[in-house]
């Protein structure tokens, strides 16, 4: 790719699209009123274009070859915007970044708009807080290939930069549905998938419960658990061994757990 001239690239940190679109990457609120996200790396933004995301601006640090040889790749599929690298990494979240950032539009996935298997595998979370841990858990569903992850009443906006970071772009992945529990559950219901509620006090063992069948897990904050709503509308509580000191996993390690005991039920079919 030829050398961009410096007419042709944004070079303040005070440009006006250079504002916005740090504007966009720091707030949730920004986000919802523009149905609009930030996606920062080659592999998340390739996993972005490969789901079907719509890019709405692309920007690449002039001064690394090859991002600006992808840049050149991403043709007509979105604007294109030189900066320099000074501009670049006031824009970047992460550290030693691989010069590629790009606004999509966002998409709020219906229940209506799921493709389940013949025998669906579902993950529920309920008010997780922390990106970190939504990420991760968008990891675990990749690797065990689930049908599907719902996250009900998040307290963590699923487009938050740290999340797509922390999936390591495992979000365009995944079918991925925002909802209430009274309707998640009755969804559930509908679909005869029966939901277990991973919870501190039940009495039966996560590794004794039949996951061969249609399922989804359910499982909430290790500070507040499950809300008294699943308690009441799951098929069952369930729960992991816990043989320390400590009452409660990580919640993105509860699901790896409960989530590859159900793989390895199923043969990992």
């Amino acid at each position: 790719m030829k050398r961009v001239p410096l007419k042709e690239m944004i070079t303040s940190a005070k440009n006006i699209r250079i504002k916005a679109f740090c504007e966009l990457r720091e707030k949730s609120r920004e986000r919802r009123k523009q149905g609009l996200f930030v996606v920062e790396g080659y592999r998340e933004i390739t996993l972005a274009i490969e789901a079907g995301y719509r890019l709405t601006a692309l920007y690449f640090c002039a001064e690394m070859p090859a991002a600006a040889a992808f840049a050149e790749g991403i043709g007509k599929a979105a604007p294109v915007q030189a900066v320099s690298r000074d501009v670049f990494e006031k824009m970047a979240c992460r550290e030693h970044s691989d010069g590629l950032l790009a606004v999509s539009a966002a998409r709020n996935t219906t229940f209506d708009e799921l493709q389940l298997s013949h025998n669906p595998f579902i993950i529920v979370v309920e008010a997780v807080e922390k990106p970190g841990n939504l990420g991760a858990i968008l990891r675990t569903a990749d690797a065990a290939k689930v049908d599907a992850v719902v996250v009900c009443d998040p307290l963590t906006d699923i487009y938050n930069p740290n999340v797509i970071r922390s999936s390591l772009g495992c979000l365009f992945t995944q079918q991925t549905v925002v909802a209430g529990a009274a309707e998640t559950a009755a969804w559930l219901h509908e679909q005869r998938i029966t939901s277990y509620a991973a919870e501190l006090n039940a009495t039966q063992w996560y590794h004794e419960t039949d996951f061969t069948r249609p399922c989804a897990i359910v499982l909430g904050t290790e500070a507040g658990g499950l809300s008294s709503y699943w308690l009441q509308h799951a098929g069952a509580r369930i729960k992991i061994p816990m043989r320390g000191r400590v009452d409660s996993l990580n919640v993105s390690v509860s699901t790896a757990i409960l989530a590859f005991e159900a793989m390895r039920q199923r043969g990992f079919r």
